[in-house]
Order: structure tokens, then C-alpha cells, then sequence
């Protein structure tokens, strides 16, 4: 481990999402929000950084969604790229580069790599059988193998493992193999494959992670020692596929490198790439060893960026290896693990476009919430919380009380400071403690912790309003009044750029407000950064109140997807067992729409009028991105009408019309058959 105050610049990278669908609140807990805060600390400190980060595009569920969706892909990963880049911007993500795996300057950049490795005979040549589809003349990747699982009979399991019971699996072991390709029965053939022997490098990691980096966190130190304490062994990087990089070799056509082995190669080509476009350097920030190398990931990523990337970047001899690797656990939804493939998720694009100005709130709670020990939680109540009683209470209330009140007794001018007494000394003092607090745990990736200390700046300057009460002083002692405001608002300048790494948004107003440029880190700490006289912007509120309606949308858009599994074949399992006393309180009536319209703001609700015979309800549905308004005028529905009312976007829905949902997630109406009167009960 390198001395770190020897260090001239840092090379931060955070994990490469893969392209093959929408980034979500886990991702950014997990890894983008505290990369991010790290980085942009570094910044304020003066520090040379480049901070990394771009779409993996390769593999094999790129190309089952290309399949899927009936495109190609790279129209997968070109919309997916697109949609997650301007996601990141949106939300103040600051990379110095959002790269892609499927450049030109990434596939020179990973061949050249893998021949270095070849050329100097560090891989190993294996012959083996793997099963290929005759029909489709291809070899077939785990996930093109469908068949019947041994553990569970589940006839529709994947090559690598069972939907149904969780069990991992490889392609040998499925009852009645067949191909999602063409639905025959896959024969073995014979394939050549090259493979890094990890074992060659197992002392070398053990001494270089167990030994010479025992500060990194407990929870990647002990996922390695596991892994090395279980025997490495020899690991492929390259496969049958027919996307990805190719395999830079004569007689090697139809295969690709591996998706694990080109991705982190992905950080170097990306480093090439900015180089290129800001006329830099790119070897320093890879290849000196005054440069500190940073992988931020989440904890499934721990195995490939400390055991399996160092021994490549061992193996090429020319690069550097990571300091530190500060992976999170994970982050789960509402007591809920996140799914994609269940649409459990908050996804970053839909709240950006939802909840518009409010990339600090989550960028906020997601930190004060991160994974950094065990798996935590995100609740949309704990969201509404923190905003009200956090940030609006304590953060946005202080800022607010400082300038509102200059405004009103200097005109909006910074007054003069005359003699501190004893208690402001004693603020000072406590205020002077609190970035190196800040410093300390962001210096032990600490980012929980870090958050907290900076609120304790909003907390002591709204202590110190209260308890100096300038607004009763103002009649008899404008002088001391000038004194306390003046010391708030240097307190106000401290907290726009300590907090600019964790709210960049709210920070960026706070200067406004102050009328004066960002100010760095060292600079920040320094008594009197406003000069007596300056004239302060007018005044306006950093955030607002979330009130119980906004929440309460937000957790009924998870409640509808729970029945939703679009990735998977099978429906949902048949649900816990119910008497007739439970179904007999369900009040299920015939009924007839009258009228729908859209909602202003909600891209899923129609709001309906319902005739069901002894009056007319009005019930929102979640079916505006596949009926509009007119599909369903006049049509006969099954309405559950002594459902308790729910208030959503304002309007009270008295009821829920009943429909069916495929597992290609489209909706149907239940209808009754032939002529019912409206009114009509269900039993």
C-alpha cells in the first residue's frame, strides 16, 4: 500500500451498468451517488482526478433482449445507453467520461490487451464440449438453453439456473435440453477456449489483499479471503457468441472475449477516449505509480475488481493495481429485494421525469440510506421523512432564516461583524471541527457518516439563531444583530461547498443566493469568506414539503407491478389459500364505463366514470399507456366496488376494475358474457 499523500492524481472508476435496461436506486446507492460524492470532494480539494464510467454492451443478455424486443444489438444498447447517460447528467453524476463497450477504441483497446497476454503466454488452450444448435448453427450461451430442472421439475429452467427454486445450474444437468433458438434438442460439440489460470496468481493475491490491504472494508476483505480461501482456478475469456469483441486471432472466428474480461477493460478505453477528446495524456492515470486507482462497485462486482481485473492487470505487467475497493451491499425497496425482471424498482429516468427538482432529495437519502455495512432499505415514507423533517426542517430552514433575515434588516447587504463574545467563539469553534470531521469519514469511505457530520452544520447554525434570537435584539442592538447574521452566513458559504459532493443542486442555489462563485474546499474554511457590505441575491426557498399524495402514488405504482414478470415465462404461483368467508365479502358488480380521460401528470392513470346500477363511481386504473381514453368508452366492466377508497393524484378512486394481465404484461377487460344489467353482483 502506497503512501497516499505521495499520490499527484486519482483515477476513479464506477462500475460499468450494463446496457440492457434502465438504471435504478440500487445502482445509485450501491456505487454511483457515493463515487460520486468521493470525486467531487476531490475536486473541491484541488486534487487531479478523472472520474470514469460507461455502459457495458456486451454479452449474452444484450442479445436475448435484442431477440426479444426484435431488434438488434446494438439498437438494445445504443437506447439503453442514451436513456441511463442523460439519467446520470440529470442527476449531477459528474463522470469526466460516460464511455461505451461497443466503441472502436474499446475493441482496439481490449484486443490489444488480450494479445499482450496471449503473446506472452499467460493463457492457457482448452479444448471442451459445449452444446450447440444445429438448426441455428451456433453454440449456445447457458441462458439459450432451456429445459427441466433436476431440483424442482420445473419444466422451463435456464442453463445457469431455475426461476422457479433458485437453484444454479449448469447446461449438463437440465432434463431434455432444447434451444430457445429454434426449440431442438442441442448436441455436444467440441470448442476451443482460452482461460487466465487464476491459480498461478493465487499467493500473489492472497499476500497482496490479505496482507497488504487489510483496511480495505470487512466486507470485501472477507468475500476475498472466502473466495482464496476456497482455491482459485483457471477462468475462460473467451466464448461462442457472435457479440462482443472479437477474439484478435486467426482461426478464431464466431468467438468474442468474454463479457467479465472486456468490461473493466472498458475503464482503460475510456481513459483513452477522454484523452483523445481533451488533447491529455491517458498513460499517467493507468500506468504511474504516483496515480491512486478507485473501484467503486457494488458487492456483486467485489470478486471481479479485487482478485479477477488485478490478476489480468498483473499478468499485462504495465499497470497499476486498485488501492481500495469500496464495494456497497445492496440496497432493497420497500422491505422488498429490487427486481428488474419484476419491475420492483425505482427506475432514475422515471423519477427525473416525476419528481422534476428534486435530485437532491434523493441523492440525499439515497446516502444517508447507502448499503455500506448490510443490505439496507429505501421506503418512499423514510423519503418523505427525510426531505420534511431533514432538509426542508433543519438544512433549507437555517439558509432560509440567514439571508431572509438580512434582507430584512440590511437591505440584503452581509452587515458588519464587530467583537465575537464568548458563544459565537464557542460556535466558531465547534463549526472549525466539523470539515475535518467531514474529511475524515470521506477519507475512510464513510459517506453515511460523512452526510451526517454536514447536517450538524445546518443544526448548530439554526441552535445559534435560536439562541441568540436576533429578531428580539434588532430594536435596541442592531450592532450585535449584524454580528450574529454576519457569522450565519459565513456558516451558510460553509455549508454550499461542504455540502456541494453530497447536493450539488441545493449548493449551487445556496451560492446564488449568496451572489458569489463556488468556493473550494480549503478556501471554505477560512471566517470571513463574505466581506462586510456585499450584496446578497434575493432570497427563496432550497426545497419544499412532500406531502402524503406525492408518496402515496409513488408506493401504489409499486403495489400494481407486483403481479408483473415480463422477463420470465411462467405466471405467478397460485396464491395462499382462502375460505368462502373471505371471497363472500368481495362486492364485485357489473358496470359500464361512461367516460375517460387522461390525468395531467400521470402517464399510467385514466380517470373513468362507472355506472354500476345504483350509482355512478369514479375510479383511476393504471391502463393509460395501453388504452386511451376512447378504447373504452361505453364498455362493460368488472367493477370491485367495497373497496376502501384511495386518494391518488388528488382524486379519490372508489373502486378497482378487474382485469387479466399475460405474461407479455398487456391488460384485458373481465367482461360479463352476453347482456348484464349494470348493477349485477358477481358470485
Amino acid at each position: 500500500m502506497s503512501n497516499k499523500s505521495s499520490y499527484k492524481r486519482h483515477t476513479i472508476t464506477a462500475a460499468l451498468p450494463y446496457a440492457n435496461g434502465p438504471v435504478h436506486i440500487g445502482h445509485l446507492a450501491g456505487v454511483y451517488i457515493p463515487a460520486d460524492i468521493y470525486a467531487r470532494y476531490l475536486r473541491l480539494k484541488g486534487k487531479d482526478i478523472l472520474y470514469i464510467c460507461g455502459s457495458d454492451e456486451h454479452g449474452v443478455p444484450i442479445t436475448i433482449r435484442a431477440k426479444k424486443e426484435g431488434i438488434s444489438p446494438q439498437e438494445v444498447v445504443d437506447k439503453y445507453h442514451e436513456i441511463n447517460k442523460k439519467a446520470f447528467k440529470d442527476l449531477g453524476i459528474s463522470f469526466d467520461i460516460y464511455d461505451r463497450t461497443s466503441s472502436p477504441v474499446h475493441h482496439e483497446t481490449a484486443a490489444e490487451f488480450f494479445k499482450n497476454l496471449y503473446d506472452n503466454g499467460k493463457f492457457e488452450e482448452k479444448e471442451s464440449e459445449q452444446y450447440y444448435d444445429e438448426k441455428s448453427e451456433q453454440f449456445l450461451a447457458d441462458r439459450y438453453i432451456i429445459g427441466t430442472c433436476p431440483n424442482c421439475n420445473f419444466a422451463e429452467a435456464y442453463g445457469d439456473q431455475c426461476e422457479q427454486c433458485g437453484s444454479s445450474l449448469s447446461p449438463s444437468e437440465l432434463i431434455n435440453p432444447r434451444s430457445t433458438l429454434s426449440g431442438e434438442k442441442p448436441v455436444l460439440r467440441e470448442t476451443k477456449h482460452w482461460y487466465l489460470p487464476l491459480d498461478k496468481y493465487e499467493k500473489w493475491l492472497s499476500k497482496w489483499i490479505l496482507e497488504d490491504h487489510k483496511e480495505w472494508k470487512s466486507n470485501v476483505y472477507g468475500q476475498c479471503k472466502s473466495w482464496l480461501d476456497n482455491g482459485l482456478q483457471p477462468r475462460a475469456v473467451t466464448r461462442d457468441l457472435d457479440w462482443g469483441v472479437p477474439v484478435p486471432l486467426p482461426g478464431a472466428e464466431g468467438k468474442v472475449l468474454y463479457v467479465w474480461f472486456d468490461a473493466p477493460i472498458g475503464y482503460i478505453s475510456a481513459t483513452k477516449q477522454w484523452a483523445k477528446d481533451n488533447n491529455k495524456d491517458w498513460e499517467p492515470y493507468w500506468k504511474s505509480e504516483d496515480t491512486r486507482l478507485i473501484h467503486f462497485i457494488g458487492k456483486d462486482n467485489i470478486v471481479f475488481h479485487c482478485i479477477i481485473f488485478p490478476a489480468m492487470l498483473k499478468a499485462h505487467e504495465d499497470y497499476i493495481l486498485p488501492d481500495n475497493v469500496p464495494a456497497n451491499e445492496f440496497l432493497n425497496l420497500e422491505n422488498n429485494k429490487i427486481s428488474t425482471s419484476k419491475n420492483w424498482a425505482v427506475w432514475l429516468h422515471e423519477y427525473l421525469e416525476e419528481l422534476p427538482g428534486k435530485e437532491d432529495v434523493l441523492r440525499y437519502t439515497l446516502c444517508a440510506n447507502a448499503p455500506e455495512a448490510k443490505d439496507n432499505d429505501f421506503t418512499w415514507k423514510d423519503y418523505q421523512a427525510k426531505n420534511n423533517n431533514e432538509l426542508v426542517a433543519i438544512l433549507g430552514n437555517f439558509v432560509n432564516r440567514a439571508l431572509v433575515l438580512t434582507q430584512k434588516y440590511f437591505e440584503g447587504e452581509v452587515p458588519r461583524r464587530s467583537d465575537l463574545d464568548d458563544f459565537d467563539l464557542e460556535v466558531l469553534k465547534k463549526i472549525d471541527k466539523i470539515p475535518l470531521k467531514i474529511e475524515e469519514s470521506l477519507g475512510q469511505f464513510k459517506f453515511r457518516e460523512a452526510l451526517s457530520h454536514y447536517i450538524e452544520l445546518a443544526r448548530t447554525g439554526n441552535k445559534y439563531l435560536a439562541d441568540t434570537e436576533p429578531w428580539k435584539l434588532i430594536k435596541d442592538n442592531k450592532e450585535r444583530v449584524g454580528t450574529i447574521l454576519n457569522l450565519s452566513l459565513q456558516i451558510v458559504t460553509k455549508m454550499a461547498t461542504f455540502g456541494e459532493p453530497f447536493l450539488p443542486f441545493s449548493s449551487a442555489k445556496i451560492f446564488d443566493m449568496l451572489n458569489i462563485h463556488p468556493v473550494g474546499w480549503e478556501d471554505a474554511k477560512r471566517e470571513d469568506i463574505l466581506q462586510q457590505g456585499h450584496q446578497l441575491n434575493k432570497p427563496y426557498l432550497l426545497f419544499e414539503k412532500i406531502e402524503d399524495n406525492m408518496v402515496e402514488m409513488q408506493i401504489q405504482k409499486l403495489e400494481n407491478t407486483k403481479t408483473d414478470n415480463m422477463e420470465t415465462l411462467p405466471y405467478p404461483a397460485i396464491g395462499p389459500e382462502m375460505v368462502y368467508d373471505d371471497f363472500a365479502k368481495l362486492d364485485m358488480r357489473v358496470g359500464e364505463i361512461l367516460s375517460a380521460e387522461k390525468i395531467e401528470k400521470s402517464k399510467k392513470l385514466l380517470k373513468l366514470q362507472v355506472d354500476i346500477g345504483v350509482e355512478v363511481r369514479t375510479v383511476l386504473s393504471g391502463i393509460a399507456e395501453q388504452f386511451n381514453p376512447e378504447d373504452v368508452t361505453g364498455k362493460k366492466v368488472v367493477l370491485l366496488a367495497n373497496l376502501q377508497p384511495r386518494k391518488m393524484m388528488g382524486i379519490e378512486s372508489q373502486g378497482m376494475i378487474l382485469m387479466s394481465e399475460d405474461r407479455e404484461g398487456v391488460f384485458r377487460f373481465l367482461t360479463p358474457d352476453g347482456e348484464a344489467d349494470n348493477g349485477s353482483t358477481i358470485s
